[in-house]
């Protein structure tokens, strides 16, 4: 520690003796430095605050029908990539940047420059972005700063509808595929049911299922056509005789009833019916309806009479009564009905067996059949789910588009471009006391050098250890008053000299000061 402390003080001697050094390199650095500060021009600033609506009532109203980008997430996107190269070009044209450019590293260097000069801040919150440029020239920064917020409102108008077409288009050559691929699907599907057409089957039965529903028919058609030939052999045995039908009733009240006699029977109908309208206006007791019922009364017994004498003449000749008898006649009739029935029922019986015999040889192929029908329109089904899915996207990108031209995007210019009316740049009142912060430590550090470069042996003991010599003794010098006198005036006239240099960065400051305060 002793020898640290030996060494800091032999350094501070020496850069002592050099202080005038010191003062001197102060002077000169800290003049050099105020008047760099002062050449350097003032600077104006050129901003513009832009406010985007990404919100509209359009949007949760069309949620789920449309295709709805992150619209603040591509204005922020937007707002962090604006400043590229092409844009910057674009806005060296567009500010007339370019008229005094004589070649293509000077374009290069401004491009550069305006690429770190503008600046684009926002708050995500509120979606309002600030523009900011500093230039010289108070019109350029502005023009700058206008065409900055120009190329920000273009390209997001340009963006998306670039975007919107890409996607229709890209959508329109995949339902263009598909539709290729449906149509081949179709020609399959087509070729195989004409192929097949003789074992499809209208209702979306399996050909077990129409060989069962085909068996449990020629089942049901057996039947009836068993039933059909046992009623037919039941009316030849009537009618031949083996079990003779009572042809005439034996002229009872009960028996009459099903036996027709026209003439008689149109008669008592009418008188029917004009009962049943009399009693609709008379009562029982009424003239009229008294003698309805009694001529009633007496065609019916005309009747019974009728039959009566029919059922003598058969009991006398009983051949002849049978040709003639309504019964026997209707016998006939039912006979002739049942034939044609047993006909019919015997074809229905025939096609369905050949059906389910036609059914029964083909289980064996039904299986590659089913499996090549599945196959096929398994494919079709896919395809096709894939072309409405692909179709309803690209309706649902029209409307989006539709939906962005009417409400999309607002960009509102909250404050236009306009420039400072004082330079924001450089900040004298600060760079002053920082260079003389350096010609201070100019100072020091000149006298440090100068201090090792000639350095001075103040003590033995210093003089002993850089030589390697034994010493034999020192010399003391003893100053007079006059060496003490002239000390002082050299240490008063150091201090005025420090003195005088800060005393000039004050005055300085202070005009600077007074100048900043009268332009305001």
């Amino acid at each position: 520690m002793d020898e640290l402390l030996r060494q800091a003080t032999t350094a501070l001697r020496g850069m002592w003796r050099r202080r005038w050094l010191g003062i001197v390199v102060a002077w000169v650095v800290g003049a050099a430095s105020v008047a760099a500060v002062l050449a350097i021009p003032d600077k104006y600033e050129a901003s513009a605050r832009i406010f985007v609506d990404t919100q509209s009532i359009l949007r949760p109203l069309m949620s789920g029908l449309v295709t709805q980008p992150n619209v603040d997430q591509q204005v922020m996107m937007l707002s962090r990539t604006l400043i590229t190269r092409p844009n910057v070009e674009k806005l060296i044209r567009m500010a007339d940047l370019d008229l005094k450019i004589k070649s293509k590293a000077e374009r290069d260097t401004l491009a550069e420059d305006l690429m770190s000069a503008l600046k684009i801040n926002n708050t995500s919150r509120d979606n309002i972005y600030t523009i900011t440029y500093r230039d010289t020239q108070p019109e350029q920064a502005k023009r700058v700063v206008q065409s900055l917020v120009s190329i920000f409102v273009e390209s997001n108008l340009g963006d998306a509808r670039k975007d919107t077409e890409s996607a229709r288009k890209f959508l329109d050559k995949e339902i263009s595929g598909y539709e290729k691929k449906l149509e081949e699907a179709e020609a399959r599907l087509k070729e195989f049911k004409l192929r097949n057409l003789a074992i499809q089957s209208a209702d979306g039965k399996d050909h077990f299922a129409k060989m069962a529903a085909a068996g449990a028919a020629l089942e049901q058609s057996r039947l009836e056509l068993r039933e059909a030939e046992q009623s037919r052999d039941t009316l030849k045995r009537q009618i031949v005789g083996e079990d003779p039908p009572s042809l005439v009733p034996d002229g009872g009240p009960e028996s009459i009833a099903g036996i027709s006699v026209p003439e008689i029977d149109a008669r008592i109908d009418a008188q029917q019916r004009n009962l049943d309208t009399m009693l609709q206006r008379y009562t029982e007791k009424h003239p009229d309806v008294i003698s309805a019922r009694r001529l009633i009364k007496d065609l019916e017994e005309q009747k019974r009479q009728e039959l009566a004498a029919r059922r003598k003449t058969a009991l006398t000749n009983p051949a002849s009564s049978v040709n003639t008898n309504p019964v026997h006649q209707q016998l006939r009739i039912n006979l002739s009905e049942t034939e044609a029935t047993v006909a019919a029922l015997r074809t229905r019986v025939a096609e369905y067996q050949a059906r389910y015999d036609r059914l029964k040889s083909e289980v064996s192929l039904m299986p590659q059949v089913e499996a090549e029908f599945a196959q096929l329109n398994r494919d079709y089904e896919i395809n096709k789910k894939n072309y409405e899915q692909l179709v309803q996207r690209r309706e649902s990108a029209s409307m989006g588009s539709e939906m962005d031209n009417t409400a999309g995007v607002d960009f509102r210019l909250i404050d236009p471009p306009r420039t400072s009316p004082k330079p924001v740049a450089p900040n004298r009142a600060l760079f002053l006391p920082l260079t003389l912060l350096l010609a201070l430590a100019a100072g020091v550090a000149a006298t440090f050098a100068a201090s090792q470069l000639r350095p001075v042996f103040f003590d033995s003991r210093s003089l002993r250890e850089a030589f390697g010599l034994p010493l034999l003794g020192t010399v003391s010098l003893l100053a007079d008053d006059e060496t003490k006198r002239q000390e002082r005036k050299d240490l008063l006239r150091f201090a005025a000299a420090c003195l005088s240099l800060i005393g000039a960065y004050g005055a300085g400051l202070l005009a600077l000061f007074l100048l900043s305060v009268r332009n305001a």
